[in-house]
């Protein structure tokens, strides 16, 4: 069933499905990252993972997340981009249920690891669903989807530690997440359309990686989204060592993510407006640099404020680099590749930061290094965005047929 062709009360109804799909999946997708911070305690207790071990719990999945959204093009032209999608978003609610079980670090980096390989297939391939389902509202869809990932993450910081608390086990805290998911695999099953195989798609990632463009798009998107993976790891932590409790810290991890998801849903809708994205995408770096100099200066003064404007920031910018990235090529084949590959490329960066921010902790006993290093990070994508103008996304990825072809 195709969502974007109207035959009256069926289509409309194949219509709301398909976005009630989009809701879904994107509410699946961040959870299992931000319900760790608030309980990093109760697991290292239990686990015996460090500081740079919890950071493992944060990068490995992100890790994946990069490594395995460049055999999305790959997957999709194997076996579809529906069947790729379902099967991901079994093994996110597989995983999230072995989280019951576990009771070792190992265990635990296992259960961060199936996640990430999920969280990483769903990424690649769905954006080009998107594209193809709703060709002539991508920008407005993708920004729903993008709200919803990041609704999710407010949802897994806030739940995770309410639902610890009351059952008196951090595993149940996590574990929930399987519901969702396997409710998603159902909706999924039943939703989405049964597509054939797009070999092009495949071969025409492999000659994009051969265009400048695409690596600028990776550095945009990875940079940006390093601080979100720094901030989902070690905000509740930080604000745990000025005294607040597990609960409160969580909330503010939540009230992030109620911003980013807030952000990823209104800036594309102003955005539209205008062809040119970029004044968007300044204004949301602006948000960073004041919530990361907030963190950085001012930690206690407005930690809501600067939850929300770090949120905005990060939600408004993965929502329009996305956007961005699919408005660079017509056909959503080709689009949901390139869309694959900067995410690819994106989260392979993104993977680094907590990890490096757990050890200039250690070091110097502080995240205020950490948050310094996220305000360098936005400097530098304030100066590549200037590179994104919209008369320049058809000569930058330009490809010829037998480029294509030798792809």
């Amino acid at each position: 069933m195709n969502a974007h062709i109207d035959t009256g009360s069926e289509g409309r109804s194949s219509r709301w499905l398909m976005v009630a799909v989009v809701i879904l999946v994107g509410l699946n997708l961040r959870p299992f990252i931000t319900g760790v911070g608030p309980l990093a305690a109760s697991v290292r207790a239990e686990t015996g993972l460090g500081t740079q071990g919890i950071a493992l719990l944060t990068l490995v999945p992100i890790l994946l997340m990069g490594l395995f959204a460049f055999a999305g093009p790959s997957l999709q032209a194997r076996i579809g981009a529906s069947r790729a999608v379902v099967a991901a978003l079994a093994v996110l609610g597989l995983a999230s249920f072995l989280r019951l079980f576990v009771s070792t670090g190992l265990e635990m980096v296992g259960t961060a690891a199936l996640l990430g390989l999920g969280a990483a297939v769903v990424q690649a391939v769905f954006p080009g669903i998107v594209k193809r389902e709703f060709p002539a509202h991508v920008g407005l869809v993708m920004g729903l989807y993008s709200s919803m990932l990041m609704g999710g993450g407010a949802v897994g910081a806030q739940l995770a530690p309410l639902i610890a608390a009351a059952t008196g086990n951090w595993h149940f805290g996590l574990a929930w997440m399987a519901v969702p998911a396997f409710v998603a695999v159902a909706l999924a099953v039943f939703c989405l359309p049964r597509d054939d195989a797009r070999q092009q798609a495949g071969n025409a990632a492999t000659a994009f990686l051969r265009r400048p463009r695409t690596w600028l798009l990776m550095a945009c998107f990875g940079l940006v989204n390093g601080g979100y993976s720094t901030a989902v790891a070690w905000l509740a932590p930080y604000y745990q060592e000025h005294g607040w409790t597990s609960a409160a810290s969580g909330s503010l991890l939540a009230v992030m993510a109620v911003g980013q998801a807030l952000s990823a849903l209104l800036l594309p809708v102003l955005a539209g407006r205008s062809e040119d994205r970029r004044p968007w995408l300044w204004l949301t770096l602006a948000m960073q640099a004041a919530g990361f100099a907030g963190l950085l200066l001012r930690p206690e003064t407005a930690p809501f404020v600067w939850a929300v404007l770090l949120g905005a920031g990060l939600g408004g910018s993965f929502s329009l680099t996305m956007i961005v990235a699919l408005e660079h090529l017509p056909g959503p084949a080709e689009a949901g590749a390139l869309s694959a590959l900067m995410q690819g490329g994106g989260f392979l960066i993104a993977a680094i930061p907590p990890w490096i921010v757990a050890v200039l902790h250690d070091v110097t006993g502080s995240f205020h290094a950490g948050w310094l290093l996220h305000l360098a990070c936005v400097a530098i994508v304030t100066v590549l965005t200037f590179r994104l103008a919209p008369r320049s996304y058809e000569r930058a990825m330009r490809l010829s047929a037998s480029q294509v072809a030798a792809g």
